[in-house]
């Protein structure tokens, strides 16, 4: 509903009081599940974060790091069966809008922290060391250009374009 809405008034133009309206409750019920507006796109965000958490941490140690990453990455993007007109709904709001990138910014530092937090208990290095900080930046950077791309239409397959920005970034550190 609230997607709707913003499709039909603007993200900006659309207000808690409309989304509740639209859902048939009150104020105070949106806020028992969403913090502000904002969380809406976000949505779910908790639960693919663990998913994403628990793929990196099923995977052997005999895994390749860029590996376990591509994977990680992947289950949080998937989309279940006819859910990627939302998936790409949501990433348009989440990229797109202005007023949802300053909000994003918290949400972008603990899908970080758990890349970061994965590849410091891979290396041996503390969490908030500079190598597992830059990877967990290097990642989230590799996987909004995969976003980008997959709603500029490069690719019908978002899984595909995260495994070929995984695997470019891995090759250019090995030549490097």
């Amino acid at each position: 509903m609230a997607f709707g809405l913003f499709d039909r008034q603007g993200f900006e133009g659309t207000t808690v009081g409309d989304i509740a309206r639209a859902a048939g409750i009150g104020r105070r019920t949106f806020f028992r599940y969403f913090a502000s507006k904002n969380d809406v796109p976000w949505g779910g965000f908790e639960e693919r974060l663990e998913q994403m958490r628990a793929r990196l941490a099923a995977c052997p140690p005999q895994t390749p790091l860029a590996e376990a990453i591509r994977l990680g990455v992947i289950t949080f993007h998937e989309a279940g069966p006819g859910e990627e007109g939302w998936q790409r709904r949501r990433l348009e709001l989440i990229l797109r809008v202005p007023a949802l990138q300053a909000h994003s910014t918290l949400r972008y530092a603990a899908w970080r922290r758990v890349i970061a937090e994965f590849a410091a208990a891979r290396t041996g290095q503390p969490p908030d060391s500079l190598l597992p900080v830059t990877l967990g930046y290097a990642v989230q950077g590799l996987s909004v250009a995969a976003c980008e791309q997959w709603l500029a239409g490069a690719d019908p397959d978002l899984g595909r374009l995260i495994s070929a920005a995984v695997s470019g970034l891995a090759r250019m550190f090995a030549a490097a």
